[in-house]
């Protein structure tokens, strides 16, 4: 066992020695060491709760004969460090969390490990890890909250966060006053867990479970339900029988698992910055997953769910109809089913197992909302490397549109005119410069398309940057534009007033302009200039590469 280097032999005394200090016996020295990496916080709403997991995992794990040691990671709340400084090291932790979890899991040679993440950029981090050190793992999340209940007017509705982000919209719009808006900040998020949308934690959840390294269940058992604790110490067992088995990783996160992944998050219409992170993934484990790839999973996969935000249905509604086993099922003829998954079955079995399916939450495979995926890669003169869009959140009207370009060069100023009611039915707001070593970080910026949604813009002005969105977002939002305008990225010539032209069911997102024109723009442009010049986001704009291969670190 690879915990031999820290227990095994004379030479090993004052390992031993260390361990006992820890309270280990005799015994425990004889028996495997089991990692058990906790991303607990009390600034993360998702990770409150993160302790009572991880008791139920170490139970799990002893009770399987093996020796737990819970050790931690970090975790950012996206929406706390929304529209903020703070959000520029969002994305960032992404790296940072995977690089901790190999230095930790490495010092400390653990024979396995069971991981416990549930926000945003803790499950890819995490995920990336798993991949890299490519010991025997299970991920367990911390389960989704429950949506929240407001009554309003004597009508009482579900809410979640964003259905905040968008009431600010309201009141700027003198729509909601501010005592509404107050009492819908108390009741959208009513306890612990991952916001209760389909947005990127509750996507990532899920998509972790469909490529094969959770358990079912993992991504929709509520986080306050028993059932979680259950899946908790049915991991630590888990973990036990796959170091047994020798079951690592890299076994499990294929090309065809990440094909599995990729159908599930378009019959979800999960969040876009799922691609990012799949990508980031499938660049750990050596597997080439290109952008067109993902159009044509999307082209064959329909839409089934409708989830916040594009709909009323939450994450608990996905769970009672019988959760990812049961949409897998549904789109079970594209699947690759002979993939292994951490629970020792394969994609078939789970999905043969599979019982209850709740047609208004889960659409049939032959009636869907779209017969294409939820989410669309676009590309074109304005992105020749790709950009991203939650097609699923996209009206009718707003999939094909062209308009005025309005350019900013941030999301601040950008705000500031949605705010000052500057921007008119028709424009299409171009955000860039917030791009992965652009902002750096490559913000989510749910808070103007949230003030979109909120004044009914949504449904008449476009979107369109090089930095991210959040998965709550909806609305015509295209994301990730790639090459960003920090490397001279088309996006960085376009000049206000440009025509842009966007084609979402064709996959283009084109500027009315020739390419000797966009070439002779970007050669008057001067250098970039990083914004910031210190400390970690110093190092990472200086590593970081394109959103289009994932915004992982060069080599």
């Amino acid at each position: 066992m690879k915990s031999d280097a820290v227990k095994k032999g004379v030479e090993r005394a004052g390992h031993r020695a260390l361990l006992h200090a820890l309270g280990c016996t005799r015994a425990d020295i004889e028996k495997p060491f089991i990692g058990i990496v906790n991303s607990f916080s009390e600034i993360v709403p998702g990770h409150i709760h993160l302790r009572e997991v991880a008791d139920a995992v170490k139970n799990g794990v002893r009770s399987a004969g093996g020796v737990p040691f819970e050790v931690n990671t970090i975790a950012v709340c996206d929406g706390i460090a929304m529209n903020h400084p703070g959000m520029k090291y969002s994305l960032p932790s992404r790296e940072l969390i995977a690089d901790s979890v190999e230095l930790v899991v490495e010092a400390h040679a653990f024979d396995a490990v069971v991981f416990i993440p549930n926000c945003d950029k803790i499950i890819p981090g995490m995920l990336m890890a798993a991949v890299r050190l490519n010991l025997p793992a299970v991920f367990v999340s911390g389960g989704p909250m429950l949506a929240g209940r407001w009554n309003n007017d004597n009508t009482l509705k579900k809410v979640d966060l964003i259905s905040v982000f968008e009431a600010v919209g309201k009141v700027t719009k003198g729509e909601m006053d501010e005592e509404t808006l107050a009492s819908l900040e108390e009741a959208a998020c009513p306890g612990c867990g991952s916001c209760a949308g389909m947005f990127t934690a509750n996507t990532m959840n899920c998509l972790t479970e469909a490529i094969g390294m959770g358990l079912p269940g993992n991504g929709t058992v509520p986080a306050v339900e028993a059932r979680r604790m259950r899946l908790a110490k049915e991991a630590g067992e888990r973990v036990m029988k796959l170091l047994a088995e020798d079951t690592r990783p890299r076994d499990i996160i294929t090309r065809e698992s990440l094909h599995n992944a990729f159908t599930v998050d378009m019959a979800l219409g999960g969040s876009t910055n799922s691609v990012l992170h799949l990508m980031a993934v499938a660049h750990e484990a050596d597997i080439g997953f290109p952008l067109a790839q993902v159009n044509e999973i999307s082209a064959r996969t329909p839409y089934l769910c409708k989830l916040s935000p594009t709909g009323e249905h939450r994450i608990e509604d996905l769970d009672r109809a019988g959760g990812i086993p049961a949409v897998m099922k549904e789109v079970k003829g594209l699947l690759n089913l002979d993939s292994k998954t951490v629970s020792g079955k394969t994609v078939e079995q789970i999905v043969d197992g599979s019982r209850f399916v709740d047609k208004e939450v889960i659409r049939p495979f032959a009636h869907p909302y779209s017969a294409s995926g939820g989410v669309t890669l676009l590309f074109g003169n304005i992105a020749p490397e790709g950009a991203v869009v939650k097609s699923a959140a996209v009206v009718p009207e707003m999939m094909v549109h062209q308009g005025p370009a309005r350019i900013f060069d941030s999301e601040e100023d950008a705000t500031k005119a949605i705010m000052g009611n500057s921007i008119k039915p028709g424009d299409v707001l171009v955000i860039r410069y917030e791009g992965p070593k652009g902002g750096p970080g490559m913000r989510e910026m749910l808070t103007p398309t949230s003030l979109l949604a909120g004044m009914g813009l949504d449904k008449q002005v476009a979107l369109i940057t090089d930095g991210r969105f959040s998965g709550g977002t909806r609305g015509a939002a295209i994301g990730h534009v790639s090459p960003e305008a920090a490397s001279r990225g088309p996006i960085a010539a376009l000049k206000e007033g440009d025509t842009i032209k966007i084609d979402i069911p064709n996959h283009k997102l084109d500027a009315v302009l020739s390419d000797r024109e966009i070439k002779e723009r970007l050669s008057q442009l001067p250098k970039f200039e990083p914004r910031i010049k210190t400390g970690y986001l110093k190092r990472y704009i200086d590593r970081v590469t394109s959103a289009s291969t994932g915004a992982v670190f060069s080599q």
